[in-house]
C-alpha cells in the first residue's frame, strides 16, 4: 500500500472501500483502511468520488483527509509491532483515560504528525525517544 504514488495509495482507498460496500473480501491492509474510513464518516463520500485522486489538500493531516487516514494506518503498525517499544501500553493508557478512543487516537496522532514534521524540516529520522515522551505527557494528564 505505501508507495510514493499519490494516486495508487488513494485508489487503494477506494477500491478496499468499494469493496466493502459490495461485501466483497477483504485482505489484509484492505480491512484496516476499511476500518478507518469506518470512523471517518466525514469522508465516505470523498472515497466514492471518481475525481478524488486528482484533488489538492493541505500538507498536513488536518486537511488532508488521506494524510489523516494514512496517520491512523500508521498508528494501527506501531501498535501491531509495539514499535517504538512501549507505544502499546502507552495507547492502551491513554484510551482508558479518555472518553472516546477515536479521539485518544487523534490526541496520539497529533504528537505523531509534531515528531514526522520535525523529521522532515530537520532532514533526520524521526525522533522515537521524543514521540514517546510527548505520549507520556498526555497519558500523565
Amino acid at each position: 500500500m505505501f508507495s510514493a504514488d499519490r494516486t495508487q495509495i488513494r485508489q487503494m482507498y477506494q477500491t478496499s472501500w468499494h469493496k466493502h460496500q459490495q461485501n466483497q473480501p477483504l485482505h489484509g491492509v484492505e480491512q484496516l483502511i476499511v476500518n478507518v474510513i469506518q470512523q471517518h464518516p466525514e469522508y465516505q463520500q470523498l472515497i466514492t468520488d471518481s475525481t478524488m485522486t486528482t484533488q489538492e489538500y493541505a500538507a498536513n493531516h488536518q486537511g488532508n483527509p488521506f494524510l489523516h487516514m494514512g496517520m491512523h494506518i500508521a498508528l494501527a503498525e506501531q501498535l501491531a509491532t509495539d514499535r517504538p517499544s512501549g507505544i502499546r501500553a502507552l495507547y492502551q493508557q491513554i484510551v482508558s483515560q479518555a472518553t472516546d478512543a477515536h479521539q485518544a487516537e487523534h490526541q496520539i496522532i497529533a504528537c505523531l504528525d509534531h515528531i514526522l514534521h520535525h523529521a522532515q524540516q530537520t532532514n533526520t529520522s524521526p525522533d522515537e525517544q521524543a514521540y514517546l515522551r510527548q505520549l507520556h505527557s498526555i497519558a500523565n494528564t
